[in-house]
């Protein structure tokens, strides 16, 4: 059973095809192009203002509307509210964080992290994850598959383990998953398939062996995991007492976040529920930036959904040429071929946004001052804290900006990173991240060596604390 509010349409202006949304498709069978989950607004039960949704506190008894994603069911209605899946994601937190602020050079009360490692599996990857698991159900599937550099998959592998509904078949690169996500995946049960190359390589299989023996494919080609990634930009509203803020800094990997954050201020403004839409930045890892050299070096916009593929193509190109991988150790956004690109770039034109690199010696040092403020996060997640400090450095953010960024995983996802970073053990740090181009840990908490006296450890608590 399914609304008759929601259909899928092409992105693509010059098709537009429709689809209905019983039919699973990742992209559009006429033309190639990426679908959207669009609504008949007019039939739908749109509150006359973003405010209204506060009223769903009251009703957190009911799981619909405990979820952070599902509260806001007028705005994602393609399911009936009794066919919903979920296991209680969306609980984040909106946080001021002058410690961080003050480092990226913002005025007192301006910089707040969007924290979505609170989620259930540890990642913003649960927004969407239950709304492609709601739709997956709502079509009858008994397994359910994804490429993943280790969020998507831990989160996939926890829906499918928790609600018993479908089975999850992951698909991993040699070496290219941390073992905090992998343990996820493990332990919930999944079916996991590891082959020789990176994400890229893995995405391309997972496409066809969904299509070939019928899968569904969760994978943020899926238009309906998009939508729950939308309400994180309503929860930030909903933080800010629906005011809205003047830049929402996200990392860009598979370019999923900023092409689901872009089609909600578009809903937003088109329902006359936001005045104004804030500006938008992606954040590439310098390892992993195609977004950056299409967007920022090559000139690639969105036109309308007139895209210039002439330049993708021959960047593409130049990577396989050159044998180019993604290398970064901001692993969940070491992405070559992001499959949002198109999408992408509709969010930037319509939010005015701007590209960024920034390299994993600038990462890592956001990182740790993102822990140090309380709010630990893997190192993709502070791409956009280190961003953030760049175009502040640049003159494009003002110091009395309102700033959101994204932390978009949790610091347990990749503790490796976080230990070799704050390690006294040379041969660790040289091992893990100086093989890999960081030189210095400039933010290092490092452990404090002493001997098993009690006089020594007291001289040095009184000496460091």
């Amino acid at each position: 059973m399914r609304t008759n509010l929601a259909y899928q349409r092409c992105i693509n202006p010059t098709c537009a095809a429709t689809y209905d949304t019983g039919e699973l498709h990742t992209s559009c069978p006429k033309c190639g192009y990426l679908l959207d989950v669009s609504y008949d607004w007019d039939k739908a039960a749109v509150p006359d203002k973003l405010s209204d949704f506060e009223a769903m506190w009251s009703q957190r008894f009911n799981p619909v509307r405990f979820s952070g994603v599902w509260r806001f069911h007028e705005l994602l209605p393609f399911a009936p509210q009794e066919r919903v899946v979920t296991v209680g994601e969306g609980q984040t937190l909106l946080q001021q964080a002058d410690a961080v602020g003050k480092f990226v050079g913002m005025n007192a009360g301006q910089l707040h992290l969007q924290y979505e490692g609170m989620n259930p599996s540890g990642s913003f990857k649960d927004n969407g994850m239950c709304a492609a698991i709601t739709h997956a159900n709502l079509l009858g599937a008994k397994r359910a598959a994804c490429a993943s550099t280790g969020n998507t998959s831990a989160s996939l592998a926890l829906y499918c383990s928790a609600t018993q509904l479908m089975k999850a078949i992951i698909f991993i690169g040699s070496g290219k998953i941390s073992y905090g996500k992998l343990s996820q995946a493990l332990d919930y049960g999944a079916l996991t398939v590891q082959i020789a190359g990176d994400f890229d390589d893995a995405m391309i299989r997972v496409r066809e062996i969904a299509q070939r023996l019928g899968i569904y494919l969760v994978n943020s080609v899926n238009p309906f995991r998009l939508e729950g990634q939308k309400t994180i930009m309503f929860r930030v509203l909903e933080a800010l007492r629906w005011e809205t803020p003047d830049w929402i800094v996200v990392p860009g990997g598979n370019l999923g976040n900023s092409s689901a954050f872009g089609k909600a201020f578009m809903e937003l403004k088109q329902l006359g529920l936001i005045d104004r839409v804030p500006r938008l930045a992606v954040i590439n890892a310098s390892g992993a930036d195609t977004l950056y050299e299409l967007h920022e070096r090559r000139g690639v916009r969105w036109n309308g959904g007139h895209v210039d593929l002439d330049p993708i193509r021959e960047y593409n190109d130049h990577m396989d040429r050159h044998g180019i991988k993604a290398d970064t150790l901001a692993s969940a956004i070491e992405i070559n071929r992001p499959v949002n690109l198109k999408k992408c770039l509709r969010a930037l034109e319509f939010c005015e946004g701007v590209v960024r690199q920034v390299s994993d010696q600038e990462i890592l040092d956001a990182k740790a001052k993102v822990g140090a403020g309380g709010f630990g996060c893997e190192p993709a997640s502070a791409a956009s804290v280190a961003g953030a400090k760049l175009l502040r450095r640049e003159g494009v953010i003002a110091p009395s900006d309102r700033v959101v960024c994204v932390l978009t995983g949790h610091e347990l996802k990749d503790p490796t990173v976080t230990v070799a970073y704050h390690t006294t053990d040379q041969e660790v740090f040289q091992k893990t991240l100086g093989s890999r181009g960081v030189t210095k840990a400039s933010h290092a908490n490092k452990a404090i060596a002493v001997p098993n006296e009690l006089d020594d450890i007291i001289k040095a608590i009184q000496l460091y604390a």
